[in-house]
């Protein structure tokens, strides 16, 4: 039989990633479910779910589930904040302290630990640029690497429930950086502070910036910081990776902090949406920022945030400090919001060079290629991304649909 083709994506080869989910996550426990959707030249070719969103419950994965989309709200911060850009409400080389002035004198790290550090003072000033890189010497709690990120573990930065906005960009004023902004790239709380931005210059709280600028000009009627109660049985469960390949719950969906609007409106992590939602947005920035006729972004100001921004050209592995990111290093650099690809045969992964995306901590992730005008959106709910070689196993099924 000859192979059944939509917009020069094989059907029958698409089908292989529901068989090989199926068969080496779901079947042997180390996924719950997946929903997954490729789209080419605008339109959606292939989408489909497998498994369960709630395991305990035993209710299936639905196109329409809603999921924690985690680290995957740093894009829409990110061209929340460049759609102010282009009101000129900023520049990228703006010290970060023109707008948070208790930012001027930034202490970098030395020696000691929280709260008697030793530190000497920062040799170049942190720009808005370098918030929207990660290249600004912040950090995350979670990745337990330094004394500086042991520091956001007590003091709660990550978020919590006592957590604002205010209290994070004051709070962060008085500890030292892990290193002076521009000379290293460090997946930190950036995001978090660029979304504190977007309130200051927008002069709207986040979630409703978002809605009037993002949200509602798209059609992404479900997504925001929290779940709805017309959502919450649609809301998956959300499980933690155990040694041993197997799963244990995280988040009950019925017991879940997301049933609740959060005081913390995290533009690093706070967000909660759905496949198609996410493809809304996604097929945005495939076409050079417009959907369905909705413009979000100009079509320069996109291609600027697609180039790779890291300082001299570097990439990934050149820079990073950390040990963690939602892109493995190689070949990749680090444009305004999401990784870049830089060189295809040096990440040792399929794709052409300009693609972009990103992912979240519960496995989730995104890629648009420009090359091939397309988009790839997959959603599931196991904590952290790191535990399975998914994304690299998605690649490899969805170029090899390409004829």
């Amino acid at each position: 039989m000859p192979e059944s083709l939509v917009s020069g994506l094989s059907l029958d080869r698409l089908e292989r990633i529901s068989q090989h989910f199926e068969q080496n996550y779901i079947q042997p426990g180390k996924l719950p479910g997946f929903a997954a959707l490729v789209a080419r030249h605008g339109k959606i070719v292939w989408r489909e779910t497998g498994g369960l969103r709630d395991a305990e419950r035993n209710l299936p994965m639905e196109q329409d589930t809603v999921f924690r989309i985690y680290s995957m709200t740093k894009p829409i911060t990110s061209i929340a904040m460049m759609q102010l850009y282009e009101q000129g409400k900023f520049l990228l080389n703006d010290p970060v302290h023109k707008y948070l002035p208790s930012w001027r004198n930034l202490k970098v790290y030395k020696s000691g630990s929280y709260p008697d550090f030793k530190t000497g003072p920062a040799t170049t000033t942190m720009t808005i640029r370098d918030l929207m890189t990660h290249t600004s010497g912040l950090t995350y709690g979670f990745t337990e690497r330094t004394e500086v990120d042991a520091a956001y573990r007590q003091l709660k930065l990550d978020g919590s429930s006592i957590l604002t906005l205010d209290k994070l960009v004051n709070r962060l004023a008085e500890l030292p950086l892990e290193f002076s902004p521009g000379t290293a790239w460090n997946y930190s709380v950036s995001t978090d502070v660029l979304g504190y931005l977007v309130e200051l210059l927008s002069g709207k709280p986040l979630d409703e910036y978002f809605r009037e600028h993002i949200f509602e000009p798209l059609g992404m009627i479900d997504t925001g910081f929290h779940v709805t109660p017309e959502q919450q049985d649609r809301f998956a469960a959300c499980y933690l990776y155990q040694p041993g390949d197997t799963i244990k719950l995280q988040d009950d969906p019925e017991r879940s902090r997301y049933l609740k609007a959060p005081r913390f409106l995290s533009g690093g992590g706070g967000l909660v949406s759905t496949m198609d939602d996410y493809f809304r947005f996604a097929q945005a920035l495939c076409q050079g920022g417009e959907y369905q006729g909705q413009r979000i972004i100009g079509r320069k100001t996109l291609e600027f945030m697609r180039m790779n921004h890291l300082p001299d050209g570097k990439d990934l592995p050149a820079l990073s400090i950390g040990g963690f990111s939602e892109t493995p290093y190689a070949g990749s650099g680090f444009g305004l919001g999401f990784s870049v690809r830089t060189d295809v045969a040096k990440s040792a992964t399929i794709g052409s060079e300009g693609e972009f995306g990103w992912g979240g901590l519960a496995s989730t992730s995104f890629f648009v290629d420009p090359v091939e005008d397309m988009v790839v959106i997959f959603m599931t709910q196991l904590m952290p991304s790191s535990s399975y070689p998914i994304r690299q196993d998605l690649r490899a099924l969805v170029y090899g649909a390409l004829t």
